[in-house]
C-alpha cells in the first residue's frame, strides 16, 4: 500500500510507514501540530541511538548577497542558547563519550549526535535546545566569521575538493547550484549579524524541519520529547507539513570549460554533463552505470587510467542528484604534463558507454556492487538516521531495504544503455580544471571539447 504523504497526516496523529521483524527496522512517523515531523526507526539489538534534526533548506535558498548564510548559520548554533553557553553545549554530550555535529548541503541541513541508547533524551534536549533557542549574538557572529574564513581558506588549499565546487559553476553558472555551500570571502565577510538571524526566522520554521532518530528506542518517548522541547515554537505555528521540494527549473549547460592556473604538483579536473533529478526513475540505471564505469577498483575507468597505463592514483565517476537537475562527473588527478591523455581516455570511455552500454558481467558486478555498499552502509545508527531524515525531506516515502535492493536489482542492460544515451550522450560534456595550466593550453582545451 503506498504511503501517504506527510501533508496527508493528520497532525498529532502517527503512522507505521515500513514494518519491521520483531520490532527491528520499523519507521514511524508523527506530525506534531505546527507541522514539526519525528520518523524514527528502531533496533531493539544495539546500544547506541542517534538523533538528527533535519532542516528543508540549503545553499541553493540563498540569495547571492547571502550565499554562504546557511552554513554560517551552522556554525552560529553552536555558540549559545538562553541555556547553555558554547562549553555547555559540547560538554554536555562529551561528558558521556557522544558524538555531535552538523553538516551543510545544496538543499539541507542536518545537526546530529550520536550517544549511548540511554543518553538519548540528552541529545534531544541539547539538539532541540539548539534548534530553538540560539541567540546568535553580534559578538559571536564576529568571532565566527574568522572561523569560517579559515576554513574556507583550508578547502582553498584542497584543490582536489575545490575542483568540484568549480564543476557546479562550470554546468550551472550563477544560479544557486552553481555556488559555493561555503559562500565567498567577499559574501562572508559581508553578511551582518540581522541578515543571519532573519534568514533563520524565515527558514527554520516547524513545518520545514525533520526530526530523525535511530536505534534502541521508543517511538512514543522520543516524540513527547522532542514535543516538549518544541513546545514554545509549536504553539505560534500553525504550519503543515512542507511539500517535498520540486525546485525551480536549473540552470545547466554544456561543453563549457573553466580552468584555474594554479602552482600545483597535480592537476585536479572534472569532466561531465548534467546528470537526473533526484525523482527520475532512471537514477537506479544511473547508478548501476556509475558503478560499472567509475565506481570501484573494477570499474572501465580505474583500469584503464590507473591500472593499464598508471596515469593518476585517484579516478572515478559519481552522480549527484538535486530537486530538478543532476551533475554526472568524472573526476581525476594527474600529472600536468597527462591532462590531454587522460582527458582522451574519459572521453572515450564515455563515447562507448553511449555507443554500446555495458556487458553483462559489468552489469552483474556492479549491481553486486551497489546492493551490497547500501546494506554495509546501513550498519550503524547514524547512517539510518541519515536515511530515513533525507527520505522523508526529500521524497516524502520511504523504501525499505528490501525495496531498494529489488529497484536495483531490477535494472537491465537495455536500462543502462538507455540512461548513457539519453544523460551522457545528451550533451558534449563540460570540463573544470585546476592546474598549472596556461592560457594557451586552456585555450586549446577548450577547442578540442568544442
Amino acid at each position: 500500500m503506498a504511503q501517504a504523504s506527510a501533508a496527508q497526516q493528520r497532525p498529532g496523529s502517527t503512522r507505521t510507514l515500513l514494518k519491521g521483524v520483531d520490532g527491528a527496522g520499523t519507521v514511524r512517523r508523527t506530525v506534531l501540530p505546527g507541522g514539526l515531523r519525528v520518523v524514527t526507526e528502531t533496533l531493539p539489538t544495539v546500544r547506541s541511538a542517534t538523533f538528527g534534526i533535519w532542516v528543508g533548506v540549503g545553499s541553493r535558498d540563498e540569495t547571492p548577497a547571502l550565499n554562504g548564510a546557511t552554513h554560517y548559520l551552522e556554525h552560529l548554533l553552536f555558540k549559545g542558547t538562553a541555556r547553555r553557553n558554547a562549553l555547555e553545549i559540547s560538554a554536555a554530550l562529551d561528558a558521556v563519550g557522544g558524538e555531535m555535529n552538523a553538516f551543510t548541503a545544496k538543499e539541507n541541513t542536518c545537526y546530529y549526535a550520536r550517544v549511548l541508547d540511554t543518553d538519548l533524551p540528552l541529545a534531544i534536549d541539547v539538539v532541540c535546545d539548539m534548534l530553538t533557542g540560539s541567540l546568535i549574538r553580534p559578538e559571536d557572529v564576529e568571532a565566527e566569521r574568522g572561523v569560517i574564513l579559515e576554513e574556507m581558506a583550508m578547502a582553498e588549499d584542497d584543490p582536489g575538493d575545490v575542483v568540484h565546487d568549480l564543476f557546479a559553476k562550470v554546468i550551472y553558472g550563477d544560479s544557486p547550484l552553481g555556488r559555493p555551500i561555503l559562500g565567498t570571502q567577499e559574501t562572508v565577510t559581508g553578511l551582518t549579524r540581522d541578515q543571519i538571524a532573519g534568514f533563520f526566522h524565515r527558514r527554520y520554521k516547524p513545518e520545514q524541519l525533520v526530526v530523525a532518530a535511530a536505534g534502541n528506542l521508543d517511538h512514543a518517548r522520543v516524540v513527547k520529547m522532542v514535543q516538549k522541547a518544541f513546545a514554545p515554537v509549536l504553539e505560534k505555528s500553525k504550519g503543515h507539513p512542507a511539500e517535498v521540494r520540486k525546485g525551480v527549473r536549473a540552470v545547466r549547460t554544456a561543453g563549457r570549460v573553466e580552468v584555474l592556473n594554479r602552482s600545483t604538483e597535480q592537476a585536479h579536473l572534472v569532466l561531465g554533463v548534467p546528470g537526473v533529478p533526484r525523482h527520475d526513475e532512471r537514477r537506479w540505471a544511473l547508478g548501476v552505470l556509475n558503478a560499472a564505469l567509475g565506481g570501484g577498483m573494477s570499474s572501465r575507468l580505474f583500469q584503464e587510467v590507473r591500472e593499464k597505463r598508471g596515469l593518476a592514483y585517484s579516478v572515478y565517476s559519481y552522480s549527484s542528484s538535486y530537486a530538478d537537475s543532476g551533475l554526472f562527473g568524472i573526476y581525476a588527478g594527474c600529472q600536468p604534463k597527462r591532462v590531454e591523455q587522460v582527458l582522451d581516455i574519459c572521453r572515450e570511455e564515455l563515447a562507448k558507454v553511449v555507443a554500446d552500454g555495458i556487458t553483462e558481467e559489468e552489469l552483474t558486478r556492479a549491481i553486486g556492487q551497489i546492493s551490497g555498499s547500501t546494506v554495509l552502509g546501513m550498519e550503524d545508527t547514524g547512517s539510518l538516521m541519515n536515511r530515513i531524515g533525507k527520505a522523508e525531506l526529500s521524497y516524502g516515502h520511504h523504501l525499505s531495504v528490501d525495496e531498494m535492493l529489488e529497484k536495483i536489482a531490477s535494472v537491465t542492460l537495455a536500462d543502462v544503455h538507455a540512461v548513457a544515451r539519453d544523460v551522457l550522450g545528451a550533451h558534449k560534456p563540460s570540463l573544470a580544471l585546476i592546474g598549472p595550466i596556461t592560457k594557451k593550453r586552456a585555450d586549446a582545451l577548450a577547442d578540442l571539447l568544442a
